[in-house]
Formats: C-alpha cells, sequence, structure tokens
C-alpha cells in the first residue's frame, strides 16, 4: 500500500489532565550557573550548547539533559584553556579554521533572522489559500477487505457472505491481513493511489453496500465490501500551518541565498582555461572566370 500524500485534519483537543502548576521563570542569559577554574559558565552558553548537542541529548532522560549540558561545558573550558596554553590558537590551521566557523555562523544567523521574518500569518495563509484552491477534489472510499492465500479460498468466502454471514466477522475470522484482520478487515478511508491498482479499480467501482467478486493483487486474493464514498476534505489550515510556515522560511533563506550569489563576482581560479577554438580555416579562393574574347 502506497503513503498517503496529504495531511490528515487535525482536531481541537483540550487536555483536562487535574490541577496546573506553574512554570518555572526563565533564566536570565546573564545569569552564571557554575565556575571552572574561577571561569564563569553563563545560562547563555548552556542554551547555546543544548541547541548545538541536540541528537545527543534526546538520547537522555530529560533530568539529566542540563547536567550533561553543564559537564560539557566545563570539559570545553578546561580543554579550550588547555589549548590555548598549548598555542594551538597562533597556529594557521586554527586561524583558517576560526575564519571558516566564523563565516559558517554568521551566514546561518543571517539566514535564520531572514527567514523568520518572512513567516507571517498572512503569508502562510495566503500559500494555503492558493494551493488549497488548486487542488482537484480527490474520491476517497471506506472500505473493508477479507485477504486470503488462493483463489478457491476467496470463491469459498464469497459463498458465506452470499449467504448473509457478517463481513466484519468472517474476516476476523479468515483474513490474513495482520493490520486490518483484527479490525473486521476494516481499511478506513484511503485515495486510489494508497491501494494497489487491482484492488483501488475495484473498491471504486463498487457502489455502497456492496461485495466485491475476489480480486487478485500481489498480496493475495481479496474480497472487498465498499462501507461508503466521498470527496476527501481539504487539510485544516491549523494542521499544515507548521508544515507552511517551515517552507516559507526556507524558501526565503533560498531566495536569499541565490540573491546574493546572483550579484556577486565569482571566479574559479582551480579549472584549466578552456582550450582554445581552432583557428577557422580561410575558405578557398574563387578561381577567377576566364577573360570573354
Amino acid at each position: 500500500m502506497k503513503s498517503n500524500r496529504i495531511v490528515a485534519a487535525l482536531g481541537l483537543v483540550v487536555l483536562m489532565a487535574g490541577p496546573a502548576f506553574a512554570q518555572p521563570a526563565p533564566v536570565p542569559a546573564d545569569t552564571v550557573v557554575a565556575r571552572v577554574n574561577g571561569l564563569p559558565i553563563t545560562q547563555k552558553e548552556v542554551d547555546l550548547a543544548t541547541e548545538d548537542l541536540g541528537e545527543r541529548l534526546a538520547q537522555l532522560p530529560e533530568e539529566r539533559r542540563r547536567d550533561e549540558v553543564i559537564n560539557y561545558l566545563v570539559d570545553l573550558k578546561i580543554g579550550a584553556k588547555a589549548a590555548a596554553d598549548a598555542k594551538i590558537g597562533d597556529t594557521p590551521d586554527f586561524t583558517a579554521r576560526l575564519a571558516y566557523y566564523r563565516d559558517k555562523v554568521l551566514l546561518d544567523q543571517y539566514l535564520t533572522n531572514e527567514g523568520k521574518k518572512a513567516v507571517t500569518e498572512a503569508a502562510a495563509k495566503k500559500l494555503f489559500d492558493d494551493t488549497t484552491k488548486a487542488m482537484a477534489p480527490e474520491e476517497e472510499a471506506h472500505a473493508r477487505h477479507i485477504l486470503v492465500e488462493t483463489e478457491d479460498q476467496a470463491k469459498a468466502v464469497e459463498a458465506r457472505l452470499k449467504k448473509g454471514e457478517d463481513f466484519a466477522k468472517v474476516a476476523g475470522e479468515l483474513s490474513k491481513d495482520p493490520g486490518s484482520g483484527k479490525e473486521g478487515g476494516d481499511l478506513g478511508w484511503f485515495t486510489k493511489d494508497r491501494m494497489v491498482p487491482e484492488f483501488a479499480e475495484a473498491a471504486f467501482k463498487l457502489k455502497k453496500g456492496e461485495v466485491s467478486p475476489p480480486v487478485k493483487s500481489q498480496f493475495g486474493w481479496h474480497i472487498i465490501k465498499l462501507e461508503d464514498k466521498r470527496s476527501k476534505p481539504l487539510p485544516d489550515f491549523a494542521a499544515v500551518k507548521p508544515q507552511i510556515d517551515q517552507y516559507l522560511e526556507r524558501k526565503a533563506q533560498q531566495d536569499l541565498v541565490l540573491a546574493l550569489r546572483e550579484k556577486a563576482k565569482i571566479e574559479r581560479l582551480d579549472k584549466p582555461a578552456a582550450p582554445a577554438a581552432p583557428a577557422t580555416p580561410a575558405a578557398p579562393a574563387t578561381p577567377a572566370e576566364p577573360k570573354k574574347n
């Protein structure tokens, strides 16, 4: 089965989980939270290191993360002091690295700042409206199926259903689909692109309440019951707004880099010069016409 390409609508859920507790006040950025050999470690450094460590911290329980960050900063301060005493900062390699990472951090911060400017409620709503207006209505089906291994088994299932047995009960008893079998064969709502072609073609030809004859696919033999059809609901703005905001930010950053590159004078000195074009041979001289007597 193919994955759904449309984001499902997101309902608004209110969680009532007992009394609310006050959140701790944020620590000011210049607050000194630790010292190592007299050197201060500030909350701002903790915030930067937390951002930098990212995935490494995500693997730890939340209650251990702050200690991990401060221990990292302690090691960083101790190691940096040792490196400075060893004159590492005076080497050409360090100077080159420092210049490179300065450029990188400057660009990253510039793109972050400029990208955030592009993310506005009005821009997000306009992109959402323009996109949804261009979306053609898409048909969606709600169906159940019973999956068996052979055509004979499928015909036996078909015969039981024609005698009036409940589809969901037979699916729970016989279907080899590990996902839907336990749910009475229920596949929920789906579009054609989510199903293999043979299954989709058969399912969408059915009328509400109809049961298909045996249908063969790469997974085996199916008996399909159509529960209902509808036009697929458009995604809800609130549900897709995080993706829209991310798109607006990245597009603004990409456009900015392309605009800067367009204005820049770029010279590639690491490529050999293009070979000179061969001289065009001179056209042969036209022979003079003989004089007439």
